[in-house]
């Protein structure tokens, strides 16, 4: 969970005016930088913003639990998302097979002895911060929520799956694909002729390797139980390549992890200050929860 979800349910239990605005200045950025992530518009993100804080205040004088107040805001911004969000124009078909993902065995070998092509190495030396955005809109819409909750918003596996309302285990399978999609993309660097090819020779993908790349955002993420913790690592001892391509799929995760969107305008400034005064007319019919009896 993000941090400032629970520096922000702390100081909404402040009647103190500035400790309202910083709290406000925290979920507008929240609710902002995530309907960014989803939807990519700015002017829709703003619109979902003013909207889900507005029809948020009434709730937030009773939300004292940061992962309650977590798993709500989310939801209620993520259908809000999908009632404007325009599709994007990179949007590819809405499922994503195991197999059009896993690597070719050219890949894998490019991988390894080219190591500065990460997606990493990319996104520093050639400020790619608006290709990494472009790469997360090309997900299809039901796998990036996803990403976006758990690589983005620091949710766990839990609560993802309460505020999308699947089953812990699907959550994990769309993570897992949703991630080496965007390694892909970061990876190909748009290059259609490199993607036609990566994407259309299938017999060209390392069979021997595919039952390890079905499993790796459990191994990355440490939930891989002992068997097949063992069996993965034998394997990468003897193949460099598919080391390579770990390396290179956690360097996407990370740059998902740390990628940041700005919320500050003076429009943002604007719709701020309207929040604070009606949610300090709406505390005025509220129990102070502060109050020693």
């Amino acid at each position: 969970m993000r941090p400032e979800l629970v520096q922000a349910t702390e100081l909404l239990r402040s009647r103190d005016p500035q400790s309202i605005e910083q709290a406000l200045l925290l979920l507008q950025d929240t609710v902002f930088s995530f309907s960014m992530k989803v939807c990519g518009h700015r002017e829709d993100a703003e619109d979902t913003m003013q909207d889900v804080l507005l029809k948020s205040l009434p709730y937030l004088a009773k939300l004292e639990n940061p992962k309650a107040l977590a798993v709500w805001l989310y939801k209620v911004t993520r259908n809000r998302c999908w009632m404007s969000r325009r599709r994007s124009k990179f949007a590819p078909k809405q499922m994503l097979a195991l197999d059009d993902l896993i690597p070719t065995s050219s890949e894998l070998e490019s991988l390894a002895t080219h190591p500065d092509k990460s997606p990493e190495h990319n996104a520093i030396s050639q400020q790619e911060s608006e290709k990494l955005q472009q790469a997360i809109l090309r997900i299809p819409a039901n796998y990036r929520l996803i990403l976006v909750l758990h690589d983005m918003e620091d949710l766990d596996t839990s609560e993802v799956a309460k505020v999308t309302g699947l089953r812990e285990g699907t959550v994990r399978v769309r993570l897992h694909r949703a991630r080496l999609f965007v390694r892909r993309e970061l990876t190909l660097d748009g290059n259609s002729k490199v993607h036609k090819s990566t994407s259309t020779k299938k017999s060209a993908r390392p069979t021997k390797c595919r039952e390890m790349f079905a499993s790796l955002s459990e191994y990355i993420d440490g939930r891989s139980d002992n068997l097949s913790c063992e069996h993965i690592q034998k394997h990468l001892q003897t193949c460099p390549p598919c080391m390579a391509f770990i390396s290179d799929l956690e360097k996407a995760i990370d740059r998902c992890r740390t990628y940041k969107v700005p919320c500050k305008s003076e429009t943002t400034d604007k719709i701020r200050a309207l929040l604070v005064k009606e949610y300090l007319r709406i505390l005025e019919s509220v129990p102070n929860r502060n109050q020693v009896n």
